[in-house]
């Protein structure tokens, strides 16, 4: 074994000196040892710590996402309700034919077909009376008429007829199409041709 004086190992220690500047010593080994395993903790903790705040933001970013997903679809859901709601309105309708037979019409339309071919039409289901007025094409809305007076054209021609709005405002229009007005009545379902009419009252 090799010996080395007390005052040999002071000058070894002076020549020798740690990174932190303290002289070498036999036990200084520990320390650093120490150092570098503090170190790496707060590395590990300083890496978990970023994860941590990652994972928080990426979690409140889906928690808006969902939260603004389900806000839209409500305020979509509402509109298609509104909408639905308007499209689905029904109308009470009173007509009095040309003999004077007053019939009331639940959930009223004006219903037309649209002749296709020979053999095939389309339907079609309104809840506005499509009108002329010289050469211009009127479509009034129901919701709009307070009531309808009409007199028969000669030799079965359309009929002239004298639309009274609900604001008190009337006009003179004949139908646009051949059609009749439909709904139901307390014996069943009712068809009136609209040249057949004299009145219309819409309640």
């Amino acid at each position: 074994m090799l010996w080395m004086h007390s005052s040999s190992q002071r000058l070894l220690g002076e020549a020798f000196r740690s990174p932190s500047g303290q002289p070498w010593r036999p036990d200084n080994g520990d320390a650093i040892s120490s150092k570098v395993k503090h170190d790496a903790a707060s590395i590990l903790m300083r890496r978990r710590e970023g994860v941590m705040k990652m994972q928080v933001n990426q979690w409140l970013f889906r928690l808006g996402a969902c939260a603004l997903t389900g806000l839209a679809f409500l305020v979509s859901a509402t509109h298609i309700s509104a909408a639905d709601t308007k499209a689905e309105k029904a109308f009470t309708i009173a007509v009095t034919d040309a003999q004077g037979v007053e019939t009331e019409l639940k959930n009223g339309i004006f219903y037309w077909e649209e002749k296709m071919s020979e053999t095939s039409f389309v339907p079609h289901e309104l809840r506005h009376l499509p009108s002329k007025r010289g050469t211009a094409t009127v479509n009034i809305k129901f919701d709009q008429i307070k009531q309808i007076e009409l007199k028969p054209g000669a030799d079965k021609a359309t009929p002239a007829m004298t639309v009274t709005l609900a604001n008190g405002k009337s006009g003179e229009f004949v139908p646009a199409v051949s059609g009749s007005f439909k709904g139901e009545s307390d014996f069943g379902q009712v068809e009136i041709p609209i040249g057949s009419l004299s009145k219309v009252v819409f309640k």
